[in-house]
Parts: structure tokens; sequence; C-alpha cells
């Protein structure tokens, strides 16, 4: 088994950037058996969906030369704010102690964002991390990802 080891009480967050499941290890390192304890939903439509002007345009000086300024991207900013939001969450949980050690799982690029806004409180209770999307996955899968079977 070269998975990680859900130690009994270990949380599991499990998140891309639209949705995350909170979990729990109610069973044991052996045998884990994940409940969800919290799932949070976000709709984030792609930008184009999101943004309704056309990019707009800036002078280049005196000339008639005008260049066009790049579209915002709402989606990946909408990622950020939620990455933001669960930071805030975990935060919070850890403060009051609803958890002593957790293991995050996103994609890599949501992983390096929500590492960027984790207070110190909760970068010490992580045990682990998995740069992959599992949340489209039944928690049976998350737990054999997880686990290595």
């Amino acid at each position: 088994m070269n998975g990680i080891r859900l130690k009994h009480d270990v949380w599991v967050l499990v998140a891309d950037g639209e949705k995350a499941l909170f979990l729990r290890n109610e069973g044991d390192a052996e045998y884990p058996n994940l409940q969800v304890m919290r799932e949070i939903h976000e709709e984030n439509p792609a930008t184009r969906e999101q943004g309704t002007d056309r990019p707009g345009r800036l002078n280049d000086g005196p000339s008639v030369h005008r260049s066009a300024v790049a579209d915002t991207d709402w989606h990946a900013i909408a990622k950020e704010r939620f990455a933001d939001e669960i930071a805030e969450r975990l935060y919070a949980m850890a403060h009051r102690g609803d958890f002593e050690h957790i293991v995050l799982v996103a994609p890599p690029q949501v992983l390096g964002e929500l590492r960027k806004k984790l207070h110190k409180e909760v970068e010490a209770r992580i045990t682990g991390e998995v740069a992959k999307t599992l949340t489209g996955h039944t928690v049976s899968d998350i737990e054999n990802v997880l686990t290595g079977r």
C-alpha cells in the first residue's frame, strides 16, 4: 500500500474551484470509512458566460494606433475567491478544534492557490496532499485513491 494512511478522525478536504467536500475518517488506518461532514458548492460558469463587455482598448500615444486589453478571466478570479473562502473556513474550524489532522486533495492549480492562503494554524495540521481532481468521484472511490487500493 503506497497511499496515504488515513488515521481515525483525520479530516480530508476534497476541493476544486467550485466544490468542496469536508470528510472525516470514522474508520481506522487499515479500514477507512470517510463520512461527509460538510459540502460547499459555488456556481462558477465559464468566463464567456460571466462577462458581457468586449475587451477595452488603449491609445499607444499620439498616433492613431490602439492596443487591445486582455479580457478579465472571471472564472479564474472566482476560483481564487473560492480558495479564499475555503482557507477561511479551515482556519475557523482548526481554531475551534474541529480537526487535529487534515489531508488536502485538489487539482494542482487550486492546491497551489489554497496553500498561499492557509493560516499557519491550518498548515501545521496538514498530514498529506494529493494533487488530483476527485470532487466528481464517490466517497468510496476517494478512499481507494487516497489509500492506493
